[in-house]
């Protein structure tokens, strides 16, 4: 047996018991650190090679393993800026040396520029809607941009596209008399208004009015019972109808009222066979808008409709907010949103196995495997929670016990050292 082993032996355990305990300083230390996850020490022996009348000690060596892929615990505040993540995924965010990382330590607020940054100074990162709805790149950080929250002054966004659906009752007669397509007064009493509003380049509504008229009807054979039907569809600018009189006719100008027309047809079911496009050329204020009809049926109940068409009235922006699927929308003071970006997650094959850098970010390495980036709420990503923070996932009262053990298991290894020199102050001394 050899005396220095044994003291090498104790060395080798206090250093253990060292890491074991730098790693509990470390815990206890970011217990309050959003997002931060936990390190604890794993030991394995090293064993010398020995006889069968020797036995040489060996030694202990430690390595850190990180708790990365433990969720904790979620806490709500009164930031709506603060965004915590349920499930898998990471944030990924911008170094201040421009290097994409990823993390889940969410306490973000805005920069002067109004960018979101958190509590390390790394800007959140997301896709732009500015050349419409983003795409994810799958296996990679390409255009991704630094979220901006500053959105000031008024925003006017014109009607481009519109759908327009309900019922045309099927037991309404076929019109006689004059179509509203013949913008001639008076107008025939077998037609069904309903309006809908649009809006310009400059953000003022525009109100169209569309009339519903059935123009002829079809007897199918007797193998198919039934009505079809088709009617025809006239559209006017309501701020050009008539002021005077019982009737909105005639629109004016007289030649030009109508902004757009389309013939509907349905067959004997009452579901429509023709196309259902409408296309409203409006140059004096919205423009072009198309239409899809394509949601009317035709059965024997009421008239009704409702529509959508996009755009936006001039309004401002009264606050940004970010939806569990990481969508960041604009939400202006009469009621409207807009999406700005969407924020996406990251995330790896082995996230315990990640680098860990300074400011609570990993980076992947060849043992943790490659990133990978979705949407919230997509392909197994979690969601993102507005308003709330993910706390650090470290029990306090384990790690206290963690401390003691260490320093006991430290002591014990020191009384080995020091017996070892004991025994070498016997040795040298025998001699005297």
């Amino acid at each position: 047996m050899s005396i220095f082993g044994s003291m090498k032996t104790a060395v080798s355990g206090m250093n253990a018991q060292a890491n074991r305990l730098s790693t509990v300083a470390d815990n206890i230390a970011n217990a309050n650190t959003t997002g931060y996850k936990a390190v604890s020490t794993a030991f394995s022996s090293l064993v010398l090679p020995s006889t069968s009348g020797n036995y040489n000690s060996g030694g202990v060596q430690t390595t850190v393993r990180q708790s990365v892929s433990e969720q904790g615990d979620i806490s709500y505040t009164t930031s709506g800026y603060d965004l915590a993540i349920s499930g898998d995924g990471f944030f990924i965010v911008q170094s201040p040396d421009g290097v994409p990382v990823l993390t889940r330590a969410g306490d973000f607020t805005k920069d002067p520029l109004g960018n979101l940054v958190n509590s390390a100074g790394f800007k959140l990162m997301g896709y732009s809607y500015d050349a419409g709805a983003p795409a994810v790149v799958v296996n990679g950080f390409s255009g991704l941009v630094p979220i901006n929250v500053n959105q000031s002054g008024l925003t006017a966004i014109a009607s481009t596209t519109g759908n327009f659906a309900g019922n045309l009752n099927s037991n309404a007669a076929v019109a006689t008399g004059n179509l509203p397509l013949s913008n001639t007064a008076p107008m025939t009493a077998d037609t069904k208004q309903m309006s809908m509003v649009g809006y310009d380049k400059l953000g003022n509504t525009v109100q169209y009015d569309f009339y519903f008229t059935k123009t002829a009807v079809t007897t199918p054979p007797p193998a198919a019972p039934g009505v079809a039907s088709t009617w025809q569809v006239a559209v006017f600018r309501h701020a050009d109808a008539a002021t005077g009189g019982t009737s909105s006719f005639p629109y004016t100008p007289a030649a030009t009222a109508a902004v757009g027309n389309t013939t509907l047809t349905f067959d004997a079911n009452g579901k429509m066979v023709s196309t259902g496009a409408l296309t409203i050329n409006d140059t004096i204020t919205a423009g072009s808008i198309a239409m899809d009809l394509s949601g009317f049926t035709q059965l024997a109940s009421e008239f009704a409709g409702t529509g959508t068409p996009n755009g936006q009235a001039a309004s401002p922006v009264k606050e940004v907010t970010i939806d569990k699927d990481g969508t960041v929308y604009a939400k202006y003071a009469d009621g409207t949103s807009k999406p700005l970006y969407r924020v996406p997650l990251a995330t790896v094959a082995s996230p315990d196995n990640m680098t860990l850098m300074s400011g609570n970010v990993y980076s992947a390495n060849g043992t943790s495997g490659v990133t990978v980036t979705g949407f919230p709420q997509t392909n197994g990503f979690g969601s993102i929670q507005a308003g709330a923070l993910e706390s650090a996932n470290v029990d306090l009262a384990g790690e206290l016990t963690e401390m003691i053990e260490s320093q006991r298991s430290y002591t014990a290894n020191s009384k080995v050292f020091q017996t070892g020199s004991d025994i070498m102050d016997v040795l040298v001394n025998l001699k005297r």
